[in-house]
Formats: C-alpha cells, sequence, structure tokens
C-alpha cells in the first residue's frame, strides 16, 4: 500500500465481502440478532443482479405455496408499498435503507477486496485489505468471521481455500445431467435491455458498435452466414421475455474475460434491438429504449467446497438433510456455456429439467472444508455444477444469505467455529431460521411453550391448526392457520402474570398474488423490466393486515396505523395475564389469514 495514500484499519466481527441478495441478507441477518458487521460491495448500491446495473428478475421455488420467505418477502413488500410503479433506483434504495438504519453494519460501497492476510498456521483468516474506489482509500479489516458472498469467491485464490471450477463428469457424482468428461465450462454473462411502449413510432439508430441481425434466420444460422445458434424469443412487452438469451462467455473465463465478452454483449443486445425495431415487421414502432445495462449479469464462476457437496441426487430426491436451513424449487437448468453462439456440440439455449418438490439445502454447504472461519452464501456454495444449475437463482441465494448470517451470529455468541454451530448448535440455527421468516420444508416451526400455556378465543380444532407448525398452504389453500373477521380479535389468557418480549404473527401474503399485479411477471416477484401501456402499479397484498393494535390487560402497548409486512415481531416488554390482538384493516381482503401467532423470548433481534 503506497503511505501517501490514506489508509484505514477496522475491527469486527463478521466482514462480508459482496452486496448482493446473498450478501446484503447476510450481513443484515447477523447485524439483527447483534453481531457488528463490515460489509464490503464493490459496486456503487447492493443488489447484485437485481440492482439497477443489472435488473434480473428474482427467481426462485417453483409452485404457488413455495415463493420465498424472509428477508425476501420483506425486501418485496417494503418495495411495493413504497415504490408500486416499480422504479428501479428505488428498489436499491429500498434495500440499501434495510442495510443502512442497522447501526451494527457498516456499508464500504465501491470498495474491492485485493488481499487477505492469514493466522500463523495458515487455516483462518486474519485480515482483509480492500481498496475504496471512490476515496482513495485503503482498508484493513479484522475479523472473528469472514463470509464470501462475492459470486467470483474471490477470498479462495487470497486465502488457498479450497474450490472449484467448472463441469464435472458423470463419474465423478453419478449425476446423469453431467458431462461425459470433465471441462473448465461454466454457464455466461447476459446484458439485458429495458424499453418502453409509448403511443406514437419512435426511431432508433443503433450505435456503430452495434451486431447486425437482418433477418429471423440470422439468429438460426440458416443464411450459411451467422455465428449465432438459432431464433429465440423477442418479444418484449410488460410481461415478455427479458432478452436472457442474450448471453455469452460460458466457453472463457467468466472472471478473467469478463470485459472482452461485455463488449460482445453490448454489441448483440443493440443488434438485437435493432432487429426488433427496424428489421421485419415486429409490432414494435411505438416502443422506445429506455435502458442497457452495461455490467452483465453472471449466472457462474466458482464454487467452494465445504463439508458436503450437494448434487443433482440431492435436488431430485428433496433434499432431506439433518441440517436444513434453506431450500431451493427452480429448474435444474444449465445454460449452454456457448449462449447464443452457433458451436460443434449443441445450439439449445438451455438444458432445464423441472423438480417435483422443493429441496432442501444443507448447512455444511456454507462454510470452508479447510479455513476454519471461512463461510460463504449465494452461486458459490459448495455444490455440483449441475446442482448450481438450479440454487443460482436470487430467491434461493437470498434465503442462504439469511441462513448464513444468522449462522455467523450464533457462531459469534458461542465462541465457536462454523464447524462448530453444526456440531452443537445446530436445532438453535434451525430454529433461528424459522424464526426469522425462513420456511423450511421438512422441517415445522412450533410454537413456544410459553404460547401453549395460553387460553385462547379459538376451537379447538381452531387452535390445532394455528400451532400445527406449518406456516403456509402446503396442498389445498387453508389447512394450515386460522381465518379471522376484519374487526375480530386473537386473545392469548394466562392463569397467571407472564414476562412477554415479542410478539410474532405470521399473515397471509396472499400466495395467489392476485391482489399484487395484473401483470403476470409481476405475480412472480414486483420487479419491472419492460413498461406496455398495460402496465399497471403494484399493490400492497390484499391479505395483509394493515391497522392493528395489541393490549396487554387492556393497556395498549402497540399499534401499526399502516404496516406492509406479513411477518411482524412486535416488541411487548411487559408483564401481563392478557394479551390481545385486534384487527382492525387489512390492504383490501374481509378477512385476516394468521399462520403463526406465538411468544418469542426478550432477545435482541428486530424483524421488520
Amino acid at each position: 500500500m503506497n503511505p501517501n495514500l490514506r489508509h484505514e484499519t477496522i475491527r469486527c466481527e463478521l466482514c462480508v465481502i459482496g452486496g448482493g441478495l446473498a450478501g446484503s441478507f447476510a450481513a443484515l441477518a447477523a447485524a439483527r440478532r447483534g453481531a457488528k458487521v463490515v460489509l464490503i460491495q464493490d459496486r456503487p448500491m447492493l443488489g447484485g443482479n437485481a440492482s439497477s446495473e443489472i435488473r434480473m428478475w428474482v427467481r426462485g421455488a417453483h409452485g404457488v405455496y413455495n415463493r420465498e420467505s424472509g428477508l425476501i418477502s420483506e425486501l418485496e413488500e417494503r418495495n411495493i408499498h413504497g415504490n408500486p410503479t416499480l422504479v428501479h433506483s428505488l428498489f436499491d434504495a429500498t434495500l440499501y435503507g434495510m442495510v443502512y438504519e442497522n447501526p451494527n453494519i457498516r456499508m464500504l460501497l465501491n470498495t474491492s477486496c485485493v488481499d487477505a492476510s492469514m493466522n500463523g498456521t495458515n487455516t483462518g483468516i486474519r485480515s482483509v485489505t480492500a481498496w475504496q474506489s471512490t476515496t482513495y482509500t485503503w482498508f484493513t479489516v479484522y475479523a472473528e468471521l469472514f463470509a464470501d458472498c462475492s459470486g467470483d469467491s474471490i477470498l479462495a485464490p487470497l486465502t488457498g481455500a479450497f474450490w472449484r471450477k467448472g463441469r464435472e463428469a458423470k463419474e465423478t457424482y453419478g449425476e446423469t445431467l453431467a458431462q461425459d468428461r470433465a471441462d473448465s465450462h461454466t454457464m455466461g454473462m447476459s446484458v439485458i435491455l429495458a424499453a418502453r411502449e409509448t403511443d406514437h413510432p419512435v426511431r432508433f439508430i443503433p450505435p456503430s458498435f452495434a451486431s447486425r441481425f437482418p433477418t429471423d434466420e440470422s439468429f438460426s444460422g440458416d443464411d450459411g452466414e451467422s455465428v449465432h445458434a438459432q431464433l429465440r424469443d423477442h418479444r418484449v412487452a410488460t410481461s415478455g421475455c427479458n432478452l436472457w438469451w442474450v448471453e455469452l462467455g460460458g466457453n472463457l473465463d467468466t472472471i478473467h474475460d469478463a470485459d472482452r465478452v461485455r463488449d460482445r454483449l453490448l454489441a448483440n443486445i443493440y443488434g438485437v434491438w435493432d432487429h426488433i425495431k427496424n428489421q421485419g415487421d415486429h409490432g414494435m414502432e411505438n416502443w422506445d429504449l429506455e435502458w442497457v445495462g452495461f455490467l452483465p449479469g453472471k449466472r457462474e464462476s466458482g464454487r467452494y467446497v465445504g463439508d458436503i457437496t450437494v448434487t443433482e441426487h440431492d435436488l431430485v430426491s428433496g433434499g432431506h438433510f439433518p441440517d436444513e436451513i434453506a431450500y431451493g424449487g427452480w429448474p435444474m437448468d444449465d445454460h449452454n456455456p456457448y449462449g447464443m453462439e452457433k458451436n460443434p456440440h449443441s445450439n439449445t439455449p438451455s438444458v432445464m429439467i423441472p423438480l417435483q418438490e422443493p429441496y432442501g439445502l444443507p448447512y455444511r454447504a456454507l462454510y470452508s472444508k479447510n479455513i476454519e472461519n471461512l463461510m460463504f452464501a449465494g452461486r458459490n456454495i459448495s455444490v455440483s455444477h449441475v446442482a448450481l444449475s438450479s440454487t443460482r437463482v436470487m430467491g434461493t441465494c437470498s434465503l442462504l444469505g439469511q441462513a448464513m448470517g444468522t449462522a455467523a451470529a450464533i457462531a459469534l455468541s458461542h465462541r465457536c467455529s462454523p464447524r462448530g454451530v453444526y456440531e452443537r448448535h445446530l436445532e438453535e440455527l434451525q430454529r433461528a431460521v424459522l424464526d426469522d421468516g425462513i420456511f423450511l420444508p421438512h422441517i415445522r416451526r412450533f410454537p413456544s411453550e410459553q404460547t401453549l400455556k395460553a387460553w385462547l378465543n379459538l376451537s379447538e380444532d381452531e387452535r390445532s391448526r394455528l400451532f400445527n407448525g406449518w406456516e403456509r398452504p402446503r396442498k389445498d389453500g387453508d389447512e394450515n392457520g386460522v381465518s379471522l373477521h376484519v374487526g375480530e380479535n386473537l386473545c392469548f389468557a394466562f392463569d397467571s402474570p407472564e414476562t412477554f418480549g415479542f410478539l410474532r404473527l405470521r399473515m397471509d401474503p396472499d400466495y395467489s398474488r392476485e391482489s399484487v399485479s395484473v401483470n403476470r411477471k409481476m405475480r412472480i416477484f414486483a420487479m419491472k423490466l419492460h413498461t406496455g401501456m398495460d402496465f399497471r402499479p403494484v399493490r400492497v397484498a390484499a391479505t395483509i393486515v394493515k391497522r392493528l393494535a395489541v393490549y396487554a390487560d387492556g393497556r395498549e402497548v402497540f399499534r401499526a396505523d399502516d404496516n406492509c409486512l406479513s411477518l411482524l415481531v412486535i416488541p411487548l416488554h411487559c408483564r401481563a395475564m392478557e394479551i390481545r390482538v385486534e384487527f382492525l384493516e387489512t390492504h383490501g381482503a374481509d378477512r385476516v389469514h394468521l399462520f403463526a401467532a406465538d411468544f418469542l423470548p426478550d432477545v435482541l433481534k428486530h424483524i421488520g
């Protein structure tokens, strides 16, 4: 480090590298449980592939009742409430605000991790060195635990952590979808554009470097000249294609060749828009190009090796791991390394194999096999290439980041290693992620003993469904939880005074999504790319309670008048014989559906 440049030393408990959804939620989960966190992000904003720099839609498990919850649903619900027209910069601001408002997190944006120092035995990380380009400052960050959520696994070459890259051979794990021979190929990168429909014709003149696709045959190679694989969907609309298939670079190195791949991607994305606008009749005369991303979104680069490697077999069988802490359910979606380029191997854009059920993901895939204080979350966890084709999507990565950050906080509280959490505190970790809103497909979340002591103004059948451990529908939509009319109350009565910490309420986020949006893509996750004349602002789910009040022995101890969150953890901090919750108004539904209502101990935490 040049002595003429500023240098700052920071000491913390957890240092997170990478501020995508996995890294942001890892930092937030740990900080909400009291850990002092430094979050290092090499971009000017958080969010990674979901940020306004890239604008990839968040996707996750298939199945109407399998959508991700926890911090990812809190982010979406906050964004819907404050950003109904889905402005991309406001999405950035919503995520930034969730992190910024936590005093336990110090964010270092525009900051790249460039080096690491090890302890005397090289089994643990002592510190990392980072460079902040906006302030011309070097940072040295000392921490007890380090988490690599960079996607590119930057700490692997800096620390000697075991990692892998590329596609395994069939014989490695016996995977049916693996290659006959191992290679270094990965899935490629994409740049995305956004367009807006107007009420008048809009002219487009392509930049000088744009590729030329004069006919549909230019994509398929049928013109005898094209190097491109085949015609793919280019129907751009509010609920149309995001042009994900403008993809390249998996046959190269998605880290070291990233800039030259970006140059080719930019030429192609502008060429595709020129084709849509000017080459043939695509019905796009009134559409205006609004934005093009200059930062490619990555699908794959390096993956760490943990105490377990998740494979195709685990996904297909449902992932019944004893240390389940998250889940996935996106199809096995293995993209062609050559992307849109014609090649002698296969011109199929991707091989997509749907899964029959969501699969559990194990905690042992989130910490290093050989570096004792290194954890990771996101697309670089310990999985095979085939398994990565499913686990890489951002809904799944969000759960992994939150679970990993929670595990880090537990490790810090017990003064143990990440592996020590698996060996001695696994039940605490699983309970914590369940309390914080993550659904685990094979583990129920039962209410506390304090809750079960209470008398409730419910029938025995209603009480049984409220406390059965499943906090969402699994089959029919109404087999779990209880339904109350707006204006009714839920009352917990005790035989003698009790000391209360928090009241936890899990409401219906409207799994049908019909009350959230009339636009198909926004029902999957409320993010917008193209804006047609048919776009309508999104709305807070009608099933979420807007106004409610909580009383302890008749004294009001909490009131919310504009709630937008489906999971509420309400501070009570009182002593009483009766707790009554009055549901005063929803965001439109005439009934309140509760999947959980119970008491948590008075611990350092804050959700929502």
